[in-house]
């Protein structure tokens, strides 16, 4: 009895200690790789025949600086048009994800509209429907302020990220097992309760990952709105590039986006991982 318990403890030990000399080997063959490729590629990148026309044309310290201030002030049209489309494009598509999942038969004329809302907006580029809707409907004779394509490609976004984001929602509430709703009837709960107080909750919860890569996503194409007329950063980056003939604008717009999608990324590889966690999967690094 004593043997047992003691060996016990010493396996406990030993797995320990074995998972931490592995962590640690990780660590350090992800550490020298590392060193190397940035090593090499600081030693070779120079050394490349025209790279100092490269660098005097995308990575100019004196135009980054001036272009800097700019840009910065210009990318708040973006982080506005991201700000209000997020609501309606999260409601609009909960909405359009409870309409496909529904039962009721009364219904199926709205979960056929649906169907064809869900397969156009996917099945057509983003920037094709910003052209079609941000052009097309300002082009109705419309009076102010309804003419203006500021408001009609974010329309556009809108509903085009919707139809993306219903899907996500629609892929959660399927996922929730059966026996929760036959639970929630048990109870006396109604159908609508039923979604609102059992099913929908969950689903929320376990499309939150998908749900951030497609704020991401939303989060960078808020730009193509800039080509149907607002000044934004990339419109701004492109006069500017105009301008002074250089293209340093663009990798100034460039790192701006990245401080935004970079920690959104993170932030969603990071709940992605908790969710696995939470629900017995392993752990995928990233």
């Amino acid at each position: 009895m004593n043997s047992d318990s003691s060996t016990g403890p010493s396996r406990a030990t030993a797995r320990r200690a074995f998972e931490e000399r592995r962590r640690r080997r990780s660590i350090a063959i992800a550490t020298t790789s590392t060193v190397v490729f940035v090593g090499l590629v600081v030693l070779l990148v120079p050394r490349m025949p025209r790279w100092d026309r490269v660098k005097q044309s995308f990575f100019s310290g004196e135009q980054f600086a001036d272009s800097f201030p700019r840009l910065l002030d210009a990318f708040v049209l973006d982080l506005k048009i991201f700000a209000w489309s997020v609501p309606i494009i999260l409601g609009f598509g909960m909405l359009v994800a409870l309409a496909r999942v529904s039962r009721n038969p009364a219904l199926f004329p709205i979960r056929a509209l649906c169907v064809i809302y869900v397969d156009l907006m996917r099945g057509v580029p983003v920037l094709l429907w910003i052209y079609l809707i941000g052009f097309g409907v300002p082009g109705l004779g419309l009076d102010r302020p309804w003419n203006s394509p500021l408001l009609w490609g974010t329309v556009a976004l809108c509903l085009t990220y919707s139809s993306y984001v219903s899907e996500v929602f629609r892929s959660g509430i399927e996922g929730v097992h059966e026996s929760q709703r036959a639970a929630a009837r048990s109870l006396g709960l109604t159908h609508g309760q039923t979604l609102r107080l059992v099913v929908i909750p969950q689903a929320v919860r376990r499309v939150i990952p998908p749900l951030m890569n497609d704020l991401v996503s939303l989060q960078k194409d808020v730009a193509l709105v800039s080509l149907i007329g607002p000044i934004e950063i990339l419109r701004q980056a492109g006069i500017d590039k105009s301008k002074f003939a250089n293209f340093t604008p663009y990798v100034v717009a460039a790192v701006i986006f990245l401080c935004i999608t970079v920690p959104l990324t993170r932030t969603a590889d990071w709940l992605l991982a908790r969710e696995r966690r939470r629900t017995g999967g392993t752990r995928i690094a990233a």
